[in-house]
């Protein structure tokens, strides 16, 4: 079997081998290498090819006797052949993949200003598009004729792409830069595909901004690199079956609704339907304080609560694959909703106000909190979620129609 894999100087988050098993069928691996292995490592030919990621991307170029057009217009490779008689070409398909994520957010650059975040070697590569395809490209960074600071002489602008690590995991909680500084936008990208949607993509979708992560950019530009290892075309429903699978494994399925509104119970029966841990916020508050809720409310007060809460669900929420169940108040703070939608599906679970549960909740005390509560919170679901469904009815017509919903959301 032909053997492929990624190099770079850390890879202990990638998603490659995982996507180029689904593409093709051949052996693909992991391969960290420290600086100095990196000769000794292109020269041994152990490998029939290779993707290349930071810092290797211009590093490797001496070594090739053929570039691809697009690796020589951007002067970045990513993507190693061996041929038959142990030469080296490589060529760049993160182009490939980030066309691929423009199209996909309905973006044309043609005859358009275009700002790019960074200056970096994506950076290159988002020029690159740019232009091929009759774009004006005008690169933003901390130094030089365009900085951050003198954003606004750019309100023109029609698309933005950030190419920067902000907003990137671990450190989710910030974004490169505030779109309302940019009234005329028409498109964001951001090739950040950990988390799903960064804070610059909540802010585009929030200010009704088309706009697409960089999942999409990692998925095709693998799908680009797998044609070239192979000589063969990969179909497209591989592709989407392979983008489906990545998205399901970094994906979390969140619950949010009013107290007693069946969350728990459809948290269970999702997890066994479609086979992924379950973790409820709410248990996790009471494992880690070592008390029950109501004992907490006594002891801290609502504010105590919630600050546990607030900790457990910037922690979850950025992470993925798993069912989450969140408590009825968590959509209260800001940053817990932008926390639940960095990695996650949120499906609003409604049922009738005079269904809803109340034993054992410190703050469902009555019908008529229950209905303030309800209309200080019916907002705050709204702008979380992703799908409202009723479960105003049985848990397993609602949990097979959360199901659906969540499949639809992976295919698209």
């Amino acid at each position: 079997m032909k053997q492929f894999g990624l190099i770079g100087e850390r890879l202990s988050h990638s998603y490659s081998k995982m996507l180029h098993e689904l593409l093709a069928d051949y052996s693909y691996d992991l391969w960290p290498m420290p600086s100095e292995a990196l000769d000794g490592f292109l020269k041994s030919g152990g490998f029939d090819g290779m993707n290349v990621t930071i810092p290797y991307k211009q590093r490797v170029i001496p070594y090739l006797s053929e570039m691809g057009e697009t690796a020589r217009r951007i002067g970045s490779v990513n993507t190693i052949v061996k041929r038959a008689d142990g030469t080296l070409f490589g060529d760049n398909t993160d182009a490939y993949g980030m066309r691929e994520m423009a199209r996909r957010a309905g973006i044309a650059f043609r005859g358009e200003k275009t700002l790019i975040l960074g200056s970096g070697g994506t950076s290159l590569t988002a020029r690159a598009v740019v232009e091929a395809e009759g774009g004006r490209a005008v690169v933003i960074s901390r130094s030089g004729p365009n900085t951050y600071d003198a954003l606004e002489q750019h309100a023109d602008a029609a698309y933005l792409i950030n190419t920067t690590p902000v907003g990137m995991y671990p450190n989710t909680g910030a974004a490169a830069v505030d779109l309302t500084r940019l009234p005329g936008l028409r498109g964001v990208l951001d090739v950040i595909y950990n988390p799903l949607r960064t804070r610059l993509l909540q802010q585009a979708r929030a200010l009704g901004i088309p706009c697409e992560g960089g999942l999409c950019m990692l998925v095709y530009q693998a799908v680009r690199a797998c044609e070239l290892f192979t000589g063969e075309p990969v179909a497209p429903e591989k592709a989407r079956a392979a983008e489906e699978a990545l998205r399901r494994q970094v994906t979390n399925l969140v619950l949010v609704g009013m107290p007693g509104s069946g969350k728990s119970t459809l948290g269970r029966l999702l997890a066994k339907r479609l086979g992924l841990p379950l973790c409820d916020l709410d248990d996790e508050i009471v494992k880690e304080a070592g008390m029950p809720i109501p004992d907490i409310f006594a002891r801290e007060g609502e504010a105590g609560f919630r600050r546990r809460e607030a900790e457990l669900t910037e922690r979850y929420g950025r992470e993925g694959g798993r069912i989450l169940v969140t408590g009825g108040g968590v959509v209260k703070d800001s940053l817990n909703r932008e926390n639940l939608r960095l990695n996650g599906f949120v499906v609003h679970v409604t049922r009738d106000t005079g269904a809803l549960a109340m034993n054992g909740r410190p703050l469902s005390t009555g019908p008529e909190r229950l209905k303030a509560m309800w209309q200080e919170r019916a907002p705050l679901y709204a702008a979380c979620a992703d799908a409202t469904i009723s479960n105003n009815q049985q848990p397993g017509d609602c949990a097979r129609a959360i199901e659906e919903a969540y499949h639809e959301a992976l295919c698209n």
